[in-house]
């Protein structure tokens, strides 16, 4: 029987794919964190229309305010995710264009500085 011989260099192209920060866009919900209470006390970050993106630690709590409509959101997301649509976490008609959460890794999760 032949064995089949994959090519460091083919395997190390495999194995990279692995370490690639995973697409926010393909990520079920579950994985993107969760709603908050609007009333909660967290830092806050106004969106205008100027706004097209926005960075957050990775397992803060952030509360949007747009205009006259607000949410909140607990970014305790994997730390594979680095970046996420705001429109896609937030309720329908609070944004009225794209934004994107740019994810900062914890540093309380950081490893072997």
């Amino acid at each position: 029987m032949k064995s089949k011989f994959i090519s460091p260099a083919v395997f190390a192209l495999i194995l990279s794919g692995f370490s690639l920060p995973v697409l926010a866009t393909s990520v079920p919900m579950a994985l993107l964190g969760s709603p908050a209470p609007a009333t909660v006390s967290a830092r806050t970050i106004v969106i205008d229309a100027d706004t097209k993106y926005v960075n957050v630690v990775g397992g803060d709590t952030v509360k949007f305010n747009a205009g006259d409509k607000s949410f909140a959101w607990s970014f305790d997301v994997p730390l594979t995710i680095t970046s996420l649509d705001l429109n896609r976490v937030a309720p329908a008609g609070v944004l009225d264009h794209p934004v994107k959460v740019y994810v900062q890794q914890n540093p309380r999760y950081k490893h072997g500085s």
